[in-house]
């Protein structure tokens, strides 16, 4: 009672502290640099590349194409790649209630993060900062399906799924979030003057014959953000610094490099073995901070040029799709994260549509929109004013689909107007009043079968998405309470389709058509 009521007490502090960082962020200009703290003086970052194939050299090793070579590249098919995700061991699997508490005040957390990168525009790279006619594209080419693993992090209090990769020459586990709300890969490197703990070592360069310092003067070093002071580039061997800013307390500083990041491919045969793709784009963290929930860093999978994403989009084309099953499922059973197209989603049967909004003035723009213009519960269209979906001409507001953020959050009015009617129409189980954090609750005592209104999003384009019932409520056991899985932001927030909402679904990322695909599915047979 103790141990849950710390939670509770943490919890509603966190969203005390939430409310009124919000109000800040939200309300009133902030008189601090870009960065929000002042640096250290990085030794690495005034000194000369460590490896002999630094400088110009690295603009031929990444293979900058020009646009019609591009297109070239585009027209030859691409072989989907598949990995699977797994979840935790059974024996560190935490209560659901306090393990939803804990992802719903980092949620909140990540939701403030968001809207201030897109108001203060932090981390917006831009590939024309590279030049109109270059991009970015990786020499490799494989065949047959990557197998990889990827974890919720349910048993860490974290909604997040992990992804398991193999860095460096020789190649070394690290265990990094999955997150489609942010570009950069980066991982926790030694010397770390100031890291988050994290389950197993750091990643060390000087053991990896494969890393390779970005400089300075690299054309590519343009696609990071530098810290706050900009770091004089003095001499033509310097390393690049990189400063991410996350918007909260969470950011990550470090040099920006290459390294070769190995992969597990099951052949058209069945057989197994490891293939390795090289001159991957990522940060070296020597300064980390915020919940990561013991991971060693981060895989992006957002729209920009810096994501694992967008750099191996040589290799699959411009589509990646997931399967998440629910979080909360065996430890055996494993989601899965394709990339490329997979041609049995495409044949599925209840395949649905709809448009990937936003973006087009900045071509770097890390977050996948989409145009919601109706809530439906039970039969009811709620009267929701359609201004309430829409994004400000200063690129606030709007929906994304996001798989860093557990639950789903409604902008106001929307949030109380959904909350209001499954209130109006649940009958026949007890209203539980002050429930903490999630509303409404209800008490489902002795129930078998759950009977409760159904739930949907219409797209301004006319597309639909109908959820199952275990996809926007959720059960405490063993207190046997069902919650609405959904909550609110202030009105100049954006809304989040998270990832509890996308379970079971096979959700498609298709950047080249601008859509966003979902197929119900049994991810767990999938």
């Amino acid at each position: 009672m103790v141990t849950k009521l710390s939670i509770l007490i943490f919890v509603l502090l966190s969203l005390f502290s939430f409310g009124f960082v919000v109000s800040r962020e939200f309300g009133i200009n902030l008189n601090t640099s870009a960065s929000g703290i002042e640096f250290p003086q990085h030794p690495s970052f005034n000194v000369v590349s460590s490896s002999t194939n630094s400088g110009c050299n690295h603009v031929k090793s990444t293979s900058m194409l020009t646009r019609e070579e591009q297109t070239s590249q585009d027209a030859q098919p691409k072989e989907a790649v598949k990995f699977h995700l797994r979840h935790r061991s059974a024996g560190k699997t935490r209560e659901v209630k306090n393990s939803v508490f804990e992802s719903t005040s980092r949620d909140l957390g990540r939701i403030q993060t968001l809207h201030t990168r897109i108001v203060d525009k932090k981390n917006q790279n831009s590939v024309s900062r590279l030049g109109e006619k270059t991009v970015i594209s990786s020499q490799f080419e494989l065949s047959g399906k990557l197998m990889a693993t990827l974890e919720s992090g349910v048993s860490h209090g974290s909604g997040e799924y992990f992804m398991d990769v193999f860095v460096g020459t020789p190649p070394k586990h690290f265990s990094l979030i999955l997150d489609t709300g942010s570009d950069l890969n980066w991982i926790q490197c030694v010397p770390c003057y100031d890291c988050f703990e994290q389950n197993g070592p750091y990643y060390d360069p000087k053991d990896s014959s494969s890393f390779t310092n970005i400089t300075c003067h690299d054309p590519m070093c343009h696609l990071v953000s530098s810290p706050d002071p900009p770091q004089p580039c003095k001499t033509e061997n310097q390393t690049c610094p990189y400063y991410y800013w996350y918007g909260d307390s969470s950011n990550t500083t470090g040099d920006f490099a290459l390294e070769t990041f190995s992969v597990n491919l099951t052949t058209p045969s069945g057989n197994s073995e490891i293939k390795k793709v090289e001159n991957v784009m990522f940060g070296c963290g020597h300064w980390n901070r915020g919940l990561f929930h013991g991971a060693a860093g981060l895989l992006g999978l957002g729209k920009g040029p810096l994501s694992f994403s967008s750099q191996l989009q040589s290799l699959y084309g411009h589509s990646f799709s997931y399967c998440l099953v629910n979080r909360n499922s065996n430890s055996g059973i494993s989601s899965k994260l394709i990339f490329g197209e997979d041609k049995e989603l495409l044949k599925h049967p209840n395949l649905n549509f709809t448009s990937l909004v936003g973006g087009k003035e900045n071509p770097a723009e890390t977050f996948y929109y989409v145009q919601i213009k109706s809530i439906i519960v039970g039969d009811q269209v709620l009267k929701i004013p359609e201004e309430t979906w829409s994004m400000s001409p200063q690129g606030v507001g709007g929906t994304i689909i996001d798989s860093g953020t557990t639950l789903s959050y409604f902008v106001e009015p929307a949030y109380e107007m959904i909350k209001e009617a499954f209130v109006n129409k649940v009958k026949g189980y007890p209203l539980i009043q002050d429930f903490p954090i999630l509303r409404p609750c209800y008490n489902v005592s002795g129930v078998e079968n759950l009977e409760l209104p159904s739930f949907g999003i219409t797209f301004s384009d006319g597309a639909v998405w109908n959820f199952p019932v275990e996809n926007y409520f959720i059960k405490l056991d063993p207190e046997d309470i069902v919650c609405l899985a959904i909550l609110g932001t202030p009105n100049s927030a954006m809304s989040i389709i998270g990832n509890y909402q996308q379970q079971n679904f096979h959700i498609l990322y298709d950047t080249k058509r601008s859509r966003l695909g979902y197929a119900p599915t049994n991810c767990a047979d999938a």
